[in-house]
């Protein structure tokens, strides 16, 4: 990976559009987030959940004169274009696949001068997602480049989740820490797995949760995939970029502590097991108690 890197040209990223006089109210009921607050120039996480709750995509919206752009894997996009599309009815929307118009930068640090069509928005700590229908801007051009791994480990240190095809419908919002990132408004309307993602808030039910790892020794791992923790946690890989040494630091929902999950759970990832040191996250975790 490299470490100083200021822009990232190929991020893996798409673009879903709704269009029409409907696009916020119609999402307001689909998404984990209250549509009414998404503003240009701004990005706003938010969860695609089936009705039991599960995390489909993760979102990341903004607002382009009447319509939402939501950012999300491109691998996603015709996926959730598709399962929105099914619910619009007589809603006066259109829900489209958009990524062929823009180009989806990553960039470290305050953004130069872009053309007026561009959309310079601010994610994570120190970094931004560049929308640029054509990348033109000399300055840019010149600018250091990195990777998509380098764009996913900041987002594993920064405990940034996401949702990828083979862990589409893997977690509950909680597990991804959504309610401690902002994802999800406990105050708006019904939509698509509320009930859910209130009852585990409200019942305080949610006993694993999203946590950084290390592992101690070579291995690989990717999105969905899942094992057991040396201290006997199970888990299963949100996010995983490669080390040094051929090891792997990664983002994994598993429990709080070793034996604070039932039996079944970990008897059930036995079949890999890895030694890994627990990393720390810019925010804490409220596990349930048993």
């Amino acid at each position: 990976m490299h470490s100083g890197w200021r822009l990232i040209t190929e991020l893996g990223l798409g673009v879903l559009r709704a269009h029409g006089a409907d696009a916020g109210r119609f999402l307001q009921g689909q998404l984990s987030n209250d549509t009414a607050t998404v503003r240009h120039g701004q990005l706003q996480l938010s969860g695609y959940h089936t009705p039991q709750g599960r995390a489909i995509a993760l979102l990341r919206l903004t607002r382009l004169a009447d319509d939402l752009l939501a950012i999300l894997p491109l691998e996603l996009v015709p996926v959730v274009v598709a399962r929105l599309s099914r619910f619009v009815l007589r809603a006066k929307v259109r829900i489209t696949d958009d990524s062929a118009q823009w180009q989806i930068l990553g960039l470290r640090g305050e953004p130069p001068p872009l053309p007026g069509t561009a959309l310079s928005l601010p994610y994570g700590s120190s970094r931004h997602l560049l929308l640029v229908p054509q990348l033109e801007p000399a300055a840019l051009q010149r600018a250091d480049t990195g990777t998509r791994e380098d764009w996913v480990a900041s987002d594993i240190a920064e405990g940034l989740p996401q949702v990828y095809l083979p862990s589409s419908e893997a977690f509950v919002a909680q597990m991804l820490n959504l309610d401690l990132l902002g994802g999800i408004a406990l105050d708006k309307g019904c939509y698509t797995g509320q009930e859910i993602i209130a009852r585990a808030h409200y019942r305080g039910q949610v006993k694993r949760r999203m946590q950084r790892f290390v592992s101690e020794r070579p291995c690989a791992l990717g999105p969905a995939d899942s094992g057991t923790l040396g201290d006997g946690r199970s888990f299963k890989v949100v996010a995983s970029v490669p080390v040094a040494e051929g090891r792997c630091e990664f983002l994994a929902v598993a429990p709080a502590a070793p034996g604070s999950e039932e039996p079944e759970a970990a008897a059930a990832s036995a079949q890999t097991r890895i030694a890994a040191q627990q990393l720390p996250l810019p925010y804490a975790l409220p596990f349930a108690q048993p």
